[in-house]
């Protein structure tokens, strides 16, 4: 089955602790693992940030907000057991525990409009019941959105760009993944081989014990097979045995397959990957806002 939202994991979570003994949360999450017949695949399911499994964060959050309910209480740290609130809540055996059902208790409805923007739906009963990625989720998945939106943008800009300024961007990307040395260095080997399909070399590091050889096709249309064979044999001419080759569009299914089949070592970049990779190490983009997730620091704390 799919993997549970955070809050069709309330109630079996509940459950799970009325026998009112102190359980640890990675006890508790293995065990609801088991419930839902969650597959080996599921239970590695990380998040978009790839920090933590999803069920994990998941099973979580259905704990603090049981937690500022008051049906949960933490003895000690990555530990919880059930109140007698949360006894009482079983006893009435009610057929789902959410954020609507939770709203009766003033301590939980409290947490909710501290911790919630002015923007937000709290006070809308029909904003809880579609609510299904906890918190931290919705943060990844809003960060996932604008940085989709930025890509976007990044690849429209690039298209307008000459076809020389995207061969400079191309190396700017690279020296900022660490190839090529200094850019000053990179910036010389461009447009050291112009024919046969070569549009530049670069270093492999900062050593220089390798060269690679690059392509980079401003287009729209799909670089096909073709393509990717002329630039194979380019690399042969010039007994070279790695190349990248990046485009703004998209490769065919048979340009991939090809470069999989060939002795030469060829990456093929298209303009999705072009525009993370600018994302990623901050080519042609700059940092407009800061927002830092934080933790409560365990170590501290144990000094005390």
């Amino acid at each position: 089955m799919a993997i549970p939202d955070f809050q069709t994991i309330m109630l079996p979570l509940l459950k799970a602790t009325e026998d009112r003994a102190v359980h640890a949360l990675r006890d508790i999450v293995k065990r609801l693992a088991e419930e839902f017949a969650l597959t080996e695949e599921e239970r590695r399911e990380l998040l978009p940030s790839g920090r933590q499994p999803t069920f994990n964060n998941r099973v979580g959050w259905a704990r603090t907000y049981l937690t500022k309910a008051g049906l949960l209480d933490s003895p000690k740290r990555g530990h919880f057991q059930i109140t007698e609130r949360g006894i009482a809540t079983i006893a009435k055996k009610p057929a789902a525990i959410n954020i609507q059902f939770l709203r009766r208790f003033q301590e939980f409805e409290s947490f909710r409009t501290t911790h919630s923007s002015p923007e937000s739906t709290v006070g809308d009963s029909s904003s809880d019941e579609t609510e299904v990625e906890s918190p931290e989720e919705r943060l990844e998945s809003a960060y996932q959105a604008l940085r989709a939106e930025l890509s976007a943008k990044i690849l429209t800009t690039i298209k307008g760009c000459s076809p020389d300024f995207f061969e400079r961007l191309v190396v700017d990307v690279l020296v900022r993944m660490g190839y090529g040395g200094s850019r000053k260095e990179a910036g010389q080997a461009i447009g050291g081989s112009s024919d046969e399909g070569i549009d530049g070399i670069i270093k492999e590091d900062k050593l220089g014990l390798d060269i690679i050889y690059i392509q980079a096709k401003r287009w729209e249309a799909t670089v096909g097979r073709p393509e990717v064979q002329k630039f194979a044999g380019a690399l042969q001419g010039q007994r070279a045995r790695k190349g990248i080759m990046i485009t703004t569009s998209t490769f065919a299914r048979g340009a991939e397959e090809y470069v999989k089949l060939i002795d030469s070592k060829i990456i093929l970049v298209d303009g999705v990957q072009l525009a993370a990779l600018m994302v990623d190490h901050g080519v042609g983009v700059i940092t407009e806002s800061v927002f830092e997730v934080k933790r409560v620091d365990s170590d501290y704390f144990d000094a005390e």
